[in-house]
This record gives structure tokens, C-alpha cells and sequence, in this order.
């Protein structure tokens, strides 16, 4: 196991960035241009994000970044 200590200054920043990753790969769910293999992938970046942002953010924070269900992103839900 590994560990790290970090200022509050330090988490914060750290925070801070990974809501602005989660933030531009959410909003590039939502564009039909995107295929389904590259939303995939980004879902996959989105977890790993998620699961570090989960290590350092207050419950509060954390619901805010729970990814919707995943047929949403990928384009086969039924219309």
C-alpha cells in the first residue's frame, strides 16, 4: 500500500482538477458527434478519475459526480 501526505492547500488543488477532468468528460458524453467506442473509453478514464476523486472529496462532493447509467453515454438506449 502506498500513501501520500498532502497539505490542505495541496487537496484542495487536487480536487479541484479532478472536478474539471470529470466535468469535460461528462460534457462530452452529451455530444451525439462522439461514437460509442470513444464514449467507452472515456467512461473508463471517468471511473479511474471518480475512484481518486472519491479518496480526497467529501461524501457531499462525491454524489454530485456519480455517472448516470451508462446506456445514456453510449447511444443505445431506446427512443
Amino acid at each position: 500500500m502506498l500513501g501520500i501526505l498532502l497539505s490542505d492547500q495541496d487537496k484542495e488543488e487536487i480536487i479541484y482538477l479532478l472536478k474539471r477532468e470529470m466535468d469535460e468528460i461528462l460534457f462530452d458524453l452529451k455530444d451525439t458527434r462522439i461514437e460509442s467506442i470513444v464514449k467507452q473509453s472515456m467512461q473508463a478514464r471517468y471511473k479511474t478519475l471518480f475512484s481518486l476523486f472519491k479518496r480526497v472529496a467529501s461524501q457531499h462532493e462525491c454524489m454530485r459526480y456519480i455517472l448516470p447509467s451508462s446506456n445514456k453515454w453510449s447511444g443505445t438506449e431506446n427512443k
